[in-house]
């Protein structure tokens, strides 16, 4: 027995994982823009154990990295993205994309968001099951990418934007039903929204009103009912689902704010009274500027988007950086998203150019994709912040972001869950 007990003992260290050290020079705290100079975080597993003054030294098997010429701070967090597309000019667009090639591009532009320093992204919209599977995999280790927070299916109405077969001739499809994201009673909308938990998702994305980049006239009219709109929230709420909803015109946004949505996106056409509602509401406001510049630049080009498409990017696109400028003097919560997806996914750093060139702060843009979002995602004991306890999801650059908001095009470091994905010396 002696024996069994002394070769027992002797295994144990082997099955010990070890910790990393982060020797770290500047550490940045989001909440408040302090910076702690000289401190030692150590990781065990994929948990933040303690922040330490000084550079402590290591115990025998611990992992060292030296990040003291470097500033850190938690991973972003992009609450508006579609991993599974990225838009391309009319002329190169395929006819006929499998779901199994959607995955597998997935899949890379998750790697990509990833190594920008966003270590988790929620994904509003998908053609099918892609991030639900994509998350499946990188929760296994299967594929690099961000922690993934997935609506799964858009919930749309028919004709509105999100319906698959906009643009379609009429002898080509048959009606959409709920389980497939289309919607036209407050019972399709409660069938969907389960569905969607059936599914697997982490919550809900509706299209309150017409959009941008669907073969469809309107961009800003409402296209829900109250009643609808209702059914959906109150069941999202019942199955423990946040709620995202897609906004350009005023009317469909004040319907889904009474409604007791969590956020809007984009919020093109927001006015005082919505952004009172907001903050009464406690309702987050995702921008998504870098959505909108993107296609304004692009609706120059002769034939890069339909004619349907061209005359709404060029009136939506320029109005949503005014629209944010107001709504951030204003006071509503702002959460950082980009809506990565319309432009190319790994340039989601652009927003942070783009909401401090509105007004923001660069503390305050900061904040909006670290612990502004964290709460967004009803996350805000794990995630958002370097403090003991929380998830180790940690990123560096070799500059001061608070001093030059530029320099988060270069992380130089990126972890999540305790492990390194990406260091530059």
């Amino acid at each position: 027995m002696k024996k069994i007990a002394l070769l027992f003992a002797l295994l144990i260290p082997n099955f010990i994982s070890a910790d990393i050290l982060l020797h770290v020079g500047n550490l940045l705290d989001t909440e408040n823009g302090e910076i702690s100079k000289a401190v030692t975080i150590r990781v065990k597993d994929n948990t933040i154990f303690e922040i330490t003054k000084g550079y402590a030294a290591p115990k025998k098997n611990d992992e060292v990295i030296n990040l003291k010429e470097s500033y850190v701070l938690p991973g972003f967090m992009d609450m508006h993205v579609h991993l599974a597309q990225e838009y391309v000019p009319k002329a190169e667009r395929e006819s006929k994309i499998e779901p199994e090639y959607r995955t597998l591009f997935a899949a890379n532009a998750a790697s990509k968001t990833l190594m920008a320093g966003f270590t988790s992204v929620r994904n509003l919209g998908d053609g099918g099951m892609e991030t639900i599977s994509l998350k499946k995999a990188i929760e296994k280790g299967l594929v690099i990418g961000p922690r993934i927070f997935t609506s799964g299916k858009t919930i749309a109405t028919t004709g509105g934007h999100g319906d698959p077969t906009n643009g379609m001739p009429k002898d080509n499809y048959s009606p959409p039903t709920p389980e497939e994201g289309v919607i036209d009673s407050a019972e399709d909308a409660i069938k969907a929204v389960r569905q969607r938990y059936k599914d697997g998702t982490d919550g809900i994305k509706i299209t309150a009103t017409g959009g941008v980049l669907s073969v469809a006239k309107s961009g800003e009219n409402p296209q829900f009912t109250d009643a609808e709109l209702f059914a959906i929230v109150s069941t999202a709420n019942d199955y423990g689902l946040w709620t995202a909803a897609h906004a350009h015109g005023k009317q469909g946004m004040k319907r889904a704010v009474l409604a007791g949505i969590n956020s809007i996106e984009h919020g093109t056409y927001m006015d005082q009274e919505v952004m009172t509602l907001m903050k009464e509401r406690g309702t987050y406001y995702v921008p998504t500027i870098m959505a909108g510049d993107w296609v304004a630049e692009k609706a120059k080009i002769p034939n890069f988007f339909p004619a349907l498409v061209k005359p709404k990017a060029e009136k939506i696109g320029p109005q949503i950086q005014s629209t944010f400028s107001q709504a951030y003097k204003a006071g509503v919560k702002i959460a950082f998203g980009t809506d990565s997806g319309v432009s190319a996914h790994g340039d989601n750093w652009q927003e942070f150019i783009l909401m401090t060139k509105a007004g923001m702060s660069n503390i305050d843009a900061l904040k909006s994709a670290t612990i502004e979002t964290a709460k967004l995602l009803r996350v805000e004991d794990v995630l958002g912040q370097i403090k003991p306890g929380m998830l180790a999801d940690i990123i560096a650059f070799q500059k001061n972001p608070i001093e030059d908001i530029s320099t988060v095009e270069n992380v130089s470091f990126v972890m999540k869950d305790g492990i390194v994905f990406k260091q530059t010396p």
